[in-house]
């Protein structure tokens, strides 16, 4: 590593761009060089920044999105410009949509490039205007010293509020120019806002008065994991989840009815609740699958955003600010303390021991398990093509297993709902805005992010096949990583909602592709699995071997047998 310039020594802006992510602890980005961007990537190596290059810009931000999931530090990506930042744009949205903290850094036209079009390479209107469009916010810097503190405000951001995604432009003359780097600039180390008591109070009091409680879970409450746990035991309180907040509580406790909130039954329940807690979601139409349920109870909202008081259905009980500090305060409260709000995370009650295991909760709590029976029923037919295989994965997988999702119906039909998580593990899918291609590429970042836990990507063959390429990426990398694919024969789902409109089927029937011979070119493994059986054996093996092994479960019949290893 090479020492960082003292303050006032004069650096590129190349040089200024590495030094402010490795003052922020970034040790990895993933990216593609390119005419504009060398002066970046030339100081990487010298500053311990490691790079992983994928086979498109998408590819890029799909794998440092998964990163800051698993990791809980921002997700580094580095464009050069024009159609290379706006390939990155779908993962910023994306990015955005879950509340990932993603920085995209990329050069930009000159400082005093004429608004007038000159033919410029890669030339563009506006980039920062079009990422404006999808992240947080988009800032060009002005001079070389400006750099440090466009990239500490980003991971201000990224530290102190809802976690976005930060595009920061350079102007690419600047990324050569020698200036003064002034001093390091670094975000401050402040949290997310102080809780009001008078609103906890209030909470805990609705709480401990309620009859018939329910706890909706999003991926905001995943740092509150035991709390929730916690909380749920304490008042009976069924769990339901998001797909973000997959596993928060132990999907096998018998308190959880997993992410069912699109199930039309849970969905009556829980209008049918007195009070509903609703921690780190934002109720969204794309967590329901259609309007949200109106609901009869007192709604208490935990988030770290204010907006989401008023967003969607408003909040009758509001608390802004951290879950696991506002839930141990709730926590304390229900059970007759004071409610007050701990000063310090660390500071949270609860029972010795910690909160209890799911063995020490009655198996049947409030109806419960007809609860989970009248879900499932719902889509007994729809979904009985994927249990055996889920069951199967379930099985070979450790605890802390990292599944990666794409939007496809064996993962949002069966996987989300079928394939129980704890909180050990991670189950990361696209919702909100609903990309396709995530779950390759965001396997890659996870495995990246921690190389000693079981990764596996689960997909479709038409959403497989919109980052396919990131194959040689994994290869390259020799990553141990299964990519379970189910094949429809195209896009299942569009096909069906064509002929649910009375359509005939059009552009959705894609010709079969041998994917297992697909991953053999790339220089992985492959083969087509017909039995649950069959993958339990295969993944087993695909877990330890190097590089990427394709599974196909066939859900047509002219998915091409496998040719030999």
């Amino acid at each position: 590593m090479t020492t960082p310039p003292e303050e006032g020594e004069a650096v590129t802006g190349g040089e200024a761009v590495v030094r402010a992510l490795a003052s922020h602890g970034v040790t990895d980005a993933f990216g593609i060089p390119g005419t504009h961007n060398l002066e970046i990537y030339r100081h990487l190596r010298a500053y311990g920044v490691r790079h992983v290059t994928p086979r498109h810009e998408q590819g890029a931000g799909y794998a440092a999105d998964a990163y800051a999931r698993v990791s809980g530090r921002p997700g580094v990506a580095i464009t050069t410009t024009g159609p290379a930042l706006l390939n990155i744009a779908a993962a910023v949205g994306q990015a955005h949509s879950d509340s990932v903290p993603l920085l995209v850094v990329s050069p930009g036209m000159p400082l005093r490039h004429p608004r007038q079009s000159t033919g410029l390479l890669h030339e563009m209107r506006s980039q920062t205007e079009a990422l404006r469009g999808v992240a947080a916010f988009s800032h060009r810097v002005s001079s070389v010293e400006e750099i440090g503190s466009a990239v500490a405000r980003a991971f201000t951001l990224f530290r102190t509020g809802r976690p976005r995604p930060v595009h920061v432009e350079v102007p690419l003359d600047l990324l050569e120019t020698v200036e003064p780097a002034g001093p390091v600039r670094r975000a401050p180390l402040a949290g997310p806002p102080a809780p009001d008591p008078a609103a906890v109070g209030r909470a805990a009091e609705v709480l401990r008065a309620a009859r018939r409680p329910a706890l909706v879970l999003g991926g905001g409450a995943r740092a509150a994991a035991a709390e929730c746990a916690a909380l749920a035991e304490e008042l009976g309180a069924p769990v339901v989840t998001t797909a973000n907040g997959k596993g928060v509580v132990d999907e096998r406790h018998p308190l959880s009815l997993g992410v069912s909130l699109h199930s039309p039954a849970v969905q009556k329940w829980l209008v049918d609740r007195d009070v509903v807690l609703a921690v780190g979601t934002e109720l969204a139409e794309s967590d329901i699958w259609g309007p949200p349920p109106a609901l009869t109870g007192t709604l208490i909202r935990v988030d770290v955003d204010p907006a989401q008081m008023y967003a969607g259905l408003p909040a009758d009980v509001p608390l802004v600010g951290d879950a696991r500090v506002l839930l141990g305060a709730l926590l304390s409260g229900c059970r007759g303390g004071t409610g007050d709000v701990p000063s310090d995370p660390g500071d949270i009650p609860s029972e010795p021991g910690g909160p209890s295991k799911p063995d020490d909760v009655p198996a049947d709590p409030v109806g419960v398990r007809a609860l989970r029976a009248a879900r499932d029923d719902e889509t007994r037919t729809r979904d009985a093509r994927w249990l055996p295989y889920l069951r199967a994965v379930r099985r070979v997988l450790a605890e802390d297993a990292v599944l990666t999702s794409d939007s496809a119906q064996c993962c949002y039909y069966g996987a989300l709902p079928h394939l129980p998580l704890g909180p050990e593990g991670r189950y990361l899918h696209p919702t909100g805005f609903g990309t396709l291609g995530y779950a390759l590429p965001a396997a890659i970042g996870a495995k990246t992010a921690c190389p000693e836990r079981q990764v596996v990507a689960l997909s479709g063959d038409g959403g497989l096949q919109f980052s396919v390429q990131e194959l040689a990426t994994a290869a390259q990398l020799r990553l141990p990583l299964p990519v379970v694919v189910f094949d429809n024969g195209g896009y299942g789902e569009i096909r069906e909602e064509m002929a649910a409109r009375g359509d005939t089927p059009l552009a959705v029937d894609l010709p079969a592709v041998d994917l297992p011979a697909l991953a053999r070119a790339y220089g992985g493994r492959g083969a087509v699995v017909r039995s649950s059986e069959e993958l339990a054996d295969a993944l087993a093996r695909a877990l330890t071997a190097p590089g990427p092994t394709v599974l196909t479960v066939p859900e047509v019949s002219d998915v091409p047998e496998e040719s030999p290893r």
